[in-house]
């Protein structure tokens, strides 16, 4: 039997033109794909539509917001089995693997087995998805550092004004907490604020407001998961950022 291993590949956004070549390559090699739910699935169905032919069995580990379909320990265990088994294996990651995917532990509990691992990087949806709502992280003027965060308590201790840029993942449940929080600090209530739900999807969303009406709008859009909420005077350069917060900062930019 041929030695098995195993691929992490991050999947981007779920956009099938954001995999990357290697990641590709790596799909069309594989016996095995276990398949995250965001960002994973959406490629594997882009591709197909694309007519690209993987022969790989697909097993869906999927997790949904507040639910964990299969359990870490599990996933883990699967991967090496399946190594062991004499399996191509890629475990096909939404965004990118090690930016709170749990990559690094996949990586390691496998390495610790004895099986090989190789990391195909991917697109972080942190990066990607303020990208098609047309916010940049950063800008010449405006914002020269970005954080990105995934829990409150992570918020509670972040510090800076509006020219760092906060890009909160999985927040949505706790964004009327995180706004508070964040206003209290140098960025103030005014502070503008974006939500992008579904980036790349057929229910791809903006919504534009501060720190202090956020959280409103939020409830009253009915706004889900997956979203990304960017925090930060470069939300005003989005086309769909409100004359109201595009004036001051537009003007604060061409200025320096």
């Amino acid at each position: 039997m041929s030695a098995g291993r195993v691929v992490l590949v991050g999947a981007g956004p779920g956009d099938a033109g954001l995999l990357t070549i290697r990641g590709l390559r790596a799909l069309e090699a594989a016996d095995v794909i276990v398949a995250d739910r965001l960002g994973a699935r959406g490629v594997l169905d882009g591709l197909a539509a694309e007519g690209v032919v993987l022969r790989a069995e697909v097993v869906d580990v999927g997790k949904l917001p507040g639910h964990h379909a299969v359990p870490q320990d599990a996933i883990n265990a699967l991967l090496v089995a399946l190594a062991r088994d004499g399996k191509q294996v890629v475990r096909l990651k939404g965004g990118d693997p090690f930016i709170f995917g749990r990559g690094g532990e996949e990586l390691a509990f496998c390495r610790d087995a004895g099986i090989a691992v190789e990391v195909v990087p991917g697109i972080t949806s942190a990066i990607s998805v303020p990208a098609i709502a047309g916010i940049p992280l950063t800008h010449r003027g405006l914002a020269t550092t970005f954080t990105v965060v995934t829990g409150h308590e992570q918020i509670r201790s972040l510090g800076g004004g509006r020219d760092h840029t906060v890009v909160l993942l999985m927040g949505i449940g706790t964004l009327a907490n995180s706004a508070i929080t964040l206003a209290r600090g140098e960025r103030g209530g005014e502070c503008p604020v974006a939500i992008v739900e579904d980036g790349y999807g057929e229910h791809q969303r903006v919504t534009i407001g501060t720190l202090d009406s956020i959280a409103l709008q939020a409830a009253r859009r009915g706004i889900r998961s997956p979203a990304v909420v960017v925090v930060g005077d470069v939300v005003a350069l989005s086309p769909y950022a409100p004359e109201a917060l595009s004036t001051s900062t537009t003007r604060k930019a061409s200025q320096q």
